[in-house]
């Protein structure tokens, strides 16, 4: 099996070394990621400006290349570059992400994007994710990665995406695994003002998590706050089909 990972944190992240060490015992690993920090990058992809490319010695890939574009640009320069080598990705992963990927959070991460960019090209994917941006426990996320590939991979439509998250944890105090869905994620935001170097002021985006109380457990963030991992599958329709039914009742336009 080949399985080609990216991620967002960047390709000198610990978070994606560790995923690759985990990987490669059990299938060729190439990577694909951007050479910086793009968090929050979303889905975004370059489009007005050249990619650079440059290739990377990387422990435990067969092959690494740098980027300088968005996780979703990653993935798709990955699977055309191997594609022309004559090698077949046959899953995708991204992380593991410093900082979980929960809720409505999935709409900004470019973890998560990377993820689903494998799945819009028809290749199934995970995003794995630890819950803190000093994160320093991988183990159990790294488990889970090798058990999507020994028992979710040859069960997964390609327009499937696993979400795996697990609190920073070490793996005996993380109290289990929970088959959720996604949830609201809402921070107590704040905008701290920062002075630029140019004089004018900045404002640095920030803010800690609200707590739910009246959410089920069935919930990735309530899985979270319980201390349990959580894996959520994903896809990429964001059609609400109840309404589609309803629309042509409206009688709007003609």
């Amino acid at each position: 099996m080949n399985i080609l990972v990216a991620n967002d944190d960047g390709i000198q992240a610990r978070g994606i070394h560790e995923l690759v060490n985990a990987l490669s015992e059990v299938a060729t690993v190439y990577v694909c990621a951007p050479e910086s920090q793009r968090s929050a990058s979303g889905h975004g992809i370059t489009v007005s400006k050249p990619i650079t490319i440059e290739e990377e010695i990387f422990e435990n890939a067969e092959y690494a290349l740098k980027v300088s574009g968005t996780p979703a640009d990653c993935v798709k320069i990955g699977m055309r570059v191997l594609e022309q080598k004559g090698i077949k990705v046959d899953m995708v992963f991204s992380g593991i992400n410093h900082g979980g990927n929960l809720g409505t959070d999935t709409l900004y991460s470019g973890t998560v994007s990377a993820a689903i960019e494998g799945s819009l090209l028809g290749v199934p994917a995970a995003a794995v994710s630890v819950n803190s941006h000093e994160a320093e426990h991988f183990e159990y996320a790294c488990e889970l990665a090798v058990e999507a590939v020994k028992k979710a991979y040859d069960k997964m439509s390609p327009k499937t995406v696993l979400n795996i998250n697990t609190p920073n944890l070490p793996k005996e105090e993380i109290k289990g695994l929970r088959f959720t869905t996604l949830g609201p994620r809402e921070y107590k935001e704040v905008f701290v003002p920062v002075e630029m170097e140019d004089g004018r002021t900045g404002y640095m985006y920030t803010g800690d998590p609200v707590v739910y109380e009246d959410l089920p457990e069935t919930v990735d963030v309530i899985a979270d706050q319980d201390g349990y991992a959580s894996i959520t599958p994903l896809h990429s329709d964001l059609t609400d089909y109840r309404l589609a039914k309803e629309i042509g009742e409206w009688r709007i336009g003609k």
